[in-house]
């Protein structure tokens, strides 16, 4: 027993540099790393999927819309009439992918998309790379991600991206 925690614990610091050496390299941090704030309230969140909804309206696409706090947490989520059920999970996994990665999931979709070091980000448990997934920022800091599904990749992020404008107008 104590043999495997020895072990355990030499390779562990070799595992935290190849995470290091493969995220700094294939997502690299910006000029400065952005940063968590406060959590998205209720309200925030009903007026990020009210645009993102009329957004979608506008279009006659039918989606899912999800926001999430800075934990990953859903906080509201709504499916449209006639929505496809499979975009409620799809919705919410692009919005915990933005959120926990700092970034939209379209940067991860662009990792996956040059090959060689990136297809790695396929082996990541709940990781959703598909453009759709966008942060939610107020005053600089992360308090959220919307995640949108129901359509082609690039209508779900322009409806992602007219639902983050809600806040950022103001």
């Amino acid at each position: 027993m104590k043999r495997k925690h020895s072990i355990f614990v030499n390779l562990f610091p070799k595992f935290l540099a190849l995470c290091f050496l493969f995220f700094g390299i294939v997502l690299p941090f910006q000029a400065q790393p952005l940063s968590y704030g406060p959590n998205i309230n209720l309200e925030q969140a009903k007026k990020v999927i009210a645009a993102a909804e009329a957004e979608a309206k506008k279009n006659q696409w039918n989606m899912a819309i999800a926001v999430v706090d800075t934990g990953g947490n859903l906080v509201l989520l709504q499916r449209m009439d006639n929505t496809q059920i499979g975009s409620i999970e799809i919705a919410k996994g692009k919005a915990s992918t933005a959120n926990n990665f700092k970034r939209s999931s379209r940067a991860l979709e662009e990792a996956i998309e040059k090959g060689g070091i990136g297809l790695r980000l396929l082996a990541v448990p709940g990781v959703f790379p598909l453009e759709g997934g966008e942060l939610i920022l107020l005053d600089g800091k992360i308090i959220g991600a919307i995640g949108v599904s129901g359509a082609q990749s690039t209508q779900d992020g322009q409806v992602a991206r007219a639902g983050i404008s809600a806040l950022s107008s103001k």
